[in-house]
């Protein structure tokens, strides 16, 4: 056994080191239970694609939403590709992660609830790409726990992870204003209570924002062509999207606005210590004009003159109506995308044609068309990632990407259908890289995300092949092997707090297949790496389960722990942790 483990830690290291808008202010919510997205699935217009096989179905559902499952896997491999987006394209949310916080007592409120309610639809929600793309977005336009301005507004972050789902198929440019609009986002990057500039006293509205909402959440810093590649000036070097000037000019428009609920004549109010709403951490951002700059802003080409009248939305809507024309959004916000779902590595045709999708505004594969005609369509671009070529041909030299912690063990609560005792997935923050999973929900380090999408680990064969893996950013020797006794103790005994543990796995059909070691590998490798297992990790497994006697003295027993082996095994095996 001790080889066994050596050889597949040993395995595990190499991957980590060179390998590849308004809150819902709803009271306490009931689970309606299934709902279905009632389309007809059979009608569907077929895309490009036939019917998928079992790996296929598996590794599409690994895309699509937090893992496979055998009912989904059944699902799409009677109906297709363009069925399942077009049922989940329709399925609604049956819960809401602010539904949830307002359950909670006021005083009992902690980081491990917004933990609690995410677990909870990453597991068991119906609208799985939803949750998968708002997931994405949320790495994108991030905000975070760990700022200390964040710490006493959960419900606050609950409703904005709320807004990145809801905008999830809607369109780019309103996510854009609702993002700008959010006060927890208003609080995270300092533009919520930005007064306009004052020359008497030397004040100049805070830039923080402005920077932001360009080089992170739209356009990046160089300019790009329209497959994602740099646009090079005559002495071959990238050419800036921005500078100074146009964070100056920026930074004007994102002044006057402050927590919503009070008269917007009131200095009080915006200043903070005037009556508020109690539902303000929810509700978008309020304008205050007496506080917003009429100056002259300049920014990206654009000119807003200076005015006699205070217009803060108007300059706004201007601005961001800039910012979403930009024509490097659709590289910049595609390529992140394709990152978060499909591979670490696209090429710049699978660019080039996501970002035709969002340009357009619409996709077609087959028979199957999706989108409005209106650019920034996120439905069209989702689609377009999700039924591109170089998404649905299982790879043979593109590395893939790697799995970050929370969907390693997210693919486990699914794949095992785990449920939880108290129904309401008791996993608290996972932070700790040597005693977890290194990584929590809502919980980055800074606004750039756990990881930079370009991050290139040093001295490593993915460098050498000029390749990025942004998720190796946050693996080291310790979160190693704290993944793999995090993950080797929920295996044995389930995830979360309480004892026994509130989330447990069923394990039952593997169990049944637990007497031949070839079939339960089989079946375990397809539900965890959509049977991209190489021979070499199989035959570990394999061996490894045969080493536990059968039936032996408690046939039953036995069965758990070869099932509970090949699981874990599979877990630690580099087949699962990089996703193709």
């Amino acid at each position: 056994m001790r080889h066994l483990l050596r050889a597949l830690f040993a395995a595990l290291v190499a991957v980590a080191l060179g390998g590849c808008g308004a809150g819902d202010t709803s009271q306490a919510q009931t689970d309606p239970g299934p709902q279905g997205s009632g389309v007809n699935l059979a009608a569907v217009p077929k895309s490009s694609y036939p019917a998928p096989g079992a790996s296929e179905a598996a590794r599409f559902l690994n895309q699509v939403s937090f893992g496979a499952n055998d009912a989904e896997m059944a699902k799409a491999q009677q109906y297709g590709y363009s069925a399942i987006l077009e049922d989940q394209f329709y399925m609604p949310s049956q819960r809401t992660h602010e539904g949830y916080i307002n359950t909670v007592t006021a005083t009992d409120l902690g980081d491990e609830h917004v933990m609690y309610t995410f677990w909870r639809e990453a597991a068991t929600g119906q609208d799985q790409l939803k949750r998968r793309v708002a997931f994405a977005l949320s790495q994108i336009f991030v905000i975070s726990l760990q700022d200390a301005n964040l710490q006493s507004y959960r419900r606050g972050v609950a409703s904005y992870l709320d807004m990145l789902t809801r905008n999830a198929f809607g369109n780019y440019r309103q996510l854009l204003q609702d993002v700008t609009l959010h006060p927890m986002m208003g609080l995270y990057l300092s533009h919520l209570r930005n007064r306009k500039e004052d020359p008497a006293t030397n004040r100049v509205p805070d830039q923080n924002y402005a920077r932001e909402v360009m080089q992170l959440f739209s356009i990046g810093l160089y300019r790009l062509n329209p497959d994602g590649t740099l646009m090079l000036d005559g002495n071959g070097q990238p050419i800036e999207t921005y500078g100074p000037n146009d964070i100056v000019g920026l930074s004007r428009v994102f002044t006057g606005f402050s927590w919503a609920g009070c008269p917007n004549t009131s200095t009080s109010c915006f200043n903070g210590s005037g009556t508020q709403s109690p539902n303000r951490e929810v509700m978008p951002m309020q304008a205050f004009p007496q506080f917003h700059s009429v100056s002259e802003k300049t920014f990206l080409g654009t000119t807003i003159p200076t005015s006699t009248a205070s217009d803060p939305m108007g300059d706004l809507n201007r601005a961001l109506d800039v910012i979403a024309l930009h024509p490097n959004v659709g590289p910049f916000i595609g390529r992140q995308l394709i990152q978060r779902l499909v591979t670490s590595n696209p090429s710049p045709a699978y660019v080039g044609r996501v970002a035709q999708a969002f340009n357009s505004g619409r996709y077609q594969s087959g028979a199957y068309s999706v989108g409005t005609g209106q650019r920034g369509d996120l439905k069209a671009t989702i689609t377009a990632i999700l039924l591109d070529i170089e998404a649905r041909t299982v790879p043979t030299s593109d590395p893939g990407k790697t799995r970050e912690p929370i969907l390693r063990l997210a693919q486990w609560m699914r794949a095992f259908y785990a449920r939880s005792a108290s129904g309401i997935f008791l996993v608290g923050t996972t932070d700790d890289p040597a005693s977890s999973l290194g990584q929590s929900p809502m919980r980055s380090p800074t606004v750039f995300n756990y990881y930079r999408p370009g991050y290139v680990p040093p001295n490593t064969a993915i460098a050498t092949a000029g390749l990025v893996a942004p998720e190796l950013q946050i693996v080291n020797e310790v979160s190693v092997v704290g993944y793999s006794n995090f993950m080797r103790s929920i295996v044995q005994n389930g995830a979360g707090s309480n004892s026994p543990r509130d989330v447990q796995p069923d394990y039952t059909a593997e169990m049944a297949l637990a007497h031949d070691a070839n079939l339960l590998v089989d079946r375990v490798s397809l539900l965890l790496t959509a049977g991209s297992m190489s021979a070499g990790t199989r035959s570990l497994i394999v061996t490894a389960v045969n080493s536990i006697p059968y039936p032996g003295s408690n046939a039953t027993t036995a069965r758990l722990n070869r099932a509970r082996l090949a699981v874990f095994f599979t877990l630690s095996s580099s087949d699962y942790l990089v996703q193709k």
